[in-house]
């Protein structure tokens, strides 16, 4: 096969926060195929593989990263049966597109997934969802790629274990090729079709989505609000050289064009720092590090 992957890939413009450093190796497969041959390779040469989606919810180090990135959004093939409520959707297909797709095929159950920045891929991986939705709830099952055996599998969802912002998938060695998802068809088209611009509207009116930021930076703990937190100690528009917590929303960091990794590193670091000092209580992060020396 053709060399399908790039060298020295500058990885910042493959964040929603817009840092990051540079991939030894970069690849962004546009089939399963090419992405099965990724895999494979990186076995064969024994290169460390890293996959990412769409970036979101995903803090990439300012260094040079060893081994191969594959990025999965060019894989978007999605298939809706609008009688049955079958869905099948590659691992790159955007959230955006998949409740847009849904809504317009009468399928319920997804008007949610509009104003998440993510992958089906990436939100499988960490059971990303709004309040207490995610996608878990409608996995028929996942086809993936075992990354030592090279076996393709599929799982049904009831061998997946899904808590809250995490799954097995990040403690597996299994890649997410693409799911089988089941939505309530019949739907009422217009109401549909209205939801979802409407809870688009919503979100983009309450947190700074014209900004480049990862999403949630922190998980909400239990019967609490990070971002309520993070504002009943008065950090709300705090900063760190380019980084700063967002005024519409202190769940949110943004990027002021200069950020660099280390400052947003830091920005988190002080926010778990402040709120178990006067809180007491430890903010997980939901944003995963590649490059760092923290436990993800």
């Amino acid at each position: 096969m053709k060399k399908i992957f790039s060298e020295n890939c500058n990885l910042s413009s493959y964040t929603t926060i817009k840092v990051g450093g540079v991939a030894e190796y970069f690849a962004e497969p546009k089939s399963i195929e090419e992405f099965y041959y990724l895999i494979e390779w990186s076995n064969l040469n024994n290169q460390r593989c890293q996959i990412i989606g769409a970036g979101s919810n995903l803090l990439i180090n300012n260094i040079f990263i060893k081994g191969l990135v594959i990025c999965t959004k060019k894989m978007k093939s999605l298939t809706i049966d609008p009688y049955s409520g079958i869905v099948e959707a590659e691992a790159g297909v955007m959230l955006p597109t998949l409740s847009n797709s849904l809504a317009k095929n009468g399928l319920q159950g997804g008007e949610w997934a509009v104003g998440i920045p993510g992958t089906v891929g990436g939100a499988i991986y960490m059971n990303a969802g709004t309040e207490n939705l995610s996608l878990a709830k409608n996995i028929i099952s996942v086809k993936v790629i075992n990354n030592k055996t090279h076996e393709k599998l599929e799982i049904d969802k009831k061998d997946i274990n899904f808590n809250y912002r995490s799954s097995s998938f990040q403690n597996n060695d299994l890649a997410i090729i693409s799911a089988k998802l089941y939505f309530e068809p019949n739907g009422n088209l217009q109401k549909l079709i209205e939801t979802t611009k409407n809870n688009l509207k919503l979100k983009t009116e309450k947190q700074p989505y014209h900004l480049p930021s990862f999403g949630s930076v922190f998980k909400n703990p239990e019967n609490n609000y990070a971002a309520k937190l993070i504002d009943d100690i008065g950090l709300k528009g705090f900063k760190i050289g380019g980084a700063e917590i967002s005024i519409m929303h202190s769940n949110f960091i943004i990027n002021n064009s200069s950020a660099s990794s280390k400052d947003i590193y830091e920005l988190i670091t002080v926010i778990q720092q402040k709120v178990l000092q006067k809180k007491g209580i430890y903010l997980q992060p939901e944003v995963r590090m590649i490059g760092f020396d923290y436990p993800n």
